[in-house]
């Protein structure tokens, strides 16, 4: 019998079916440990330093905090794990900023769960996983870089790194996803509607779509924004406050 030190892993996913399901799926394997599982980053945040997983499998689209701020503080801790995000989305530019933020695999949910237990060992072995291909970390740095430098400029916030909104445009648009108008969203933050239009024009310029609806969408697809209203809806394609 091997004497090996199990890789224990940490669950961070807020949909309790696809959480258990992770859990039963690692849980068959003789080497993987599951020692925690929460539903928000916040938890995780709060007892990674405690538990000290080997890996973290962390969902991208958390409430409050999403997954790619949650790796980038995760990364920061005295002893951090490896961090594996999981997304029902793969987007390019996405899978840039999460390996930029320290990830050390990005994964579609759909994966097979004898590929994802690969990518576990894999990761708490120190390689890095990108479009399933293995890394060591020089390679996946110059992957980081040649990434980088063809991205649009307006993608690469020097201070965030997983999202091309400044913090006030990220809040106008929580409010613009969540139905509210222009009007509505000038009286809430205590600002001018004109203040409000500006703001939209930059953020529509910044991911490159026609209209509030576009930018709605491209929000939640790469989890930036969540709908804090069950069965709210799109907001229209043109504000006319």
């Amino acid at each position: 019998m091997s004497t090996r030190h199990a890789i224990t892993v940490m669950i961070v996913e807020d949909h309790p079916l696809f959480r258990e399901g992770l859990q039963s799926a690692i849980s068959l394997e003789d080497d993987l440990d599951v020692i925690a599982s929460y539903a928000t980053s916040e938890d995780a945040l709060s007892n990674v330093d405690a538990l000290r997983p080997d890996v973290v499998l962390l969902d991208v689209n958390l409430p409050t905090m999403n997954g790619l701020q949650a790796t980038r503080l995760l990364k920061a801790r005295p002893h951090p794990p490896a961090v594996i995000v999981l997304t029902a989305y793969h987007d390019a530019e996405q899978v840039l900023h999460a390996m930029r933020v320290g990830a050390s695999a990005y994964c579609a949910k759909d994966i097979e769960p004898e590929n994802l237990v690969e990518h576990i060992r894999a990761v708490a072995a120190g390689y890095y996983i990108v479009n399933g291909q293995r890394m060591d970390w020089q390679t996946v740095q110059r992957w980081i870089y040649r990434g980088v430098n063809a991205m649009s400029p307006y993608a690469v916030d020097p201070d965030e790194h997983y999202s091309p909104l400044s913090p006030r445009e990220m809040e106008i648009l929580q409010f613009i996803t969540n139905g509210m108008s222009n009007k509505e969203v000038a009286q809430k933050l205590q600002i001018s509607q004109q203040t409000v239009k500006n703001h939209m024009t930059s953020i529509l310029r910044k991911l490159n779509v026609q209209d509030r609806t576009q930018a709605a969408v491209t929000a939640l697809r790469h989890g930036w924004v969540r709908l804090q209203i069950e069965g709210a809806p799109l907001p229209l394609p043109d504000d006319e406050d």
